[in-house]
């Protein structure tokens, strides 16, 4: 980025208001190089970020999908994966999952596994707002039912996993991005056949 506040230096953690959400800033070889607000992180020339997405399963093994709100910045309305967002500075990635499980979907997870590790996209929304994120993808066992919070999933709906994949690759546009590349890796649609 090149704004007077980020540069190329990670941000100054005192000049962070109190309380404000830290995502985490990663250098060429997706180690963590400082911090921003992520209130402010997504723009047109969004840094590197460390990032998740999850995928949760019921006891069924079908596959929660779930529809970005209206109100979001980026890709309103676009169905997606079950859950996505970012450790806080120094927050181990399962404790952050499992936070951001209950904040955004009102629910626990249970049986977390990470499948692919090196996942990293870059995507430009249609407002022009760019996702530049590390992204390691999980899979998870719903331990309870969903509850989502309306100003971050709008809908949701528990699919075969084969139907989200076809889904994705007949409708693209309907979709998350990053939904649509993690559901091309083996490793994932294998995790999530069972």
């Amino acid at each position: 980025m090149r704004a007077e506040s980020r540069g190329d230096r990670p941000h100054p953690e005192g000049g962070r208001e109190a309380g404000e959400e830290l995502v985490v800033l990663l250098d060429a070889a997706n180690r963590p190089a400082g911090t921003f607000p992520k209130a402010r992180v997504h723009t047109g020339d969004t840094p590197r970020h460390l990032a998740f997405s999850c995928y949760v399963l019921d006891a069924e093994g079908r596959l929660l999908l779930t529809r970005r709100a209206l109100g979001k910045r980026t890709w309103p309305g676009t169905w997606s994966n079950s859950l996505c967002g970012h450790p806080g500075p120094e927050e181990p990635m399962p404790e952050a999952i499992l936070r951001r499980a209950r904040q955004e979907l009102g629910m626990e997870l249970t049986g977390l596994r990470e499948v692919l590790p090196e996942f990293a996209y870059r995507a430009v929304d249609a407002s022009g707002i760019v996702e530049n994120e590390f992204c390691p993808v999980y899979v998870a066992r719903a331990a309870s039912d969903p509850d989502p919070r309306p100003t971050e999933v709008c809908e949701i709906s528990w699919v075969p996993a084969r139907d989200a994949v076809a889904a994705v690759r007949a409708v693209p546009a309907a979709f998350s991005p990053w939904m649509g590349w993690q559901l091309e890796q083996p490793d994932l649609r294998r995790a999530l056949a069972g």
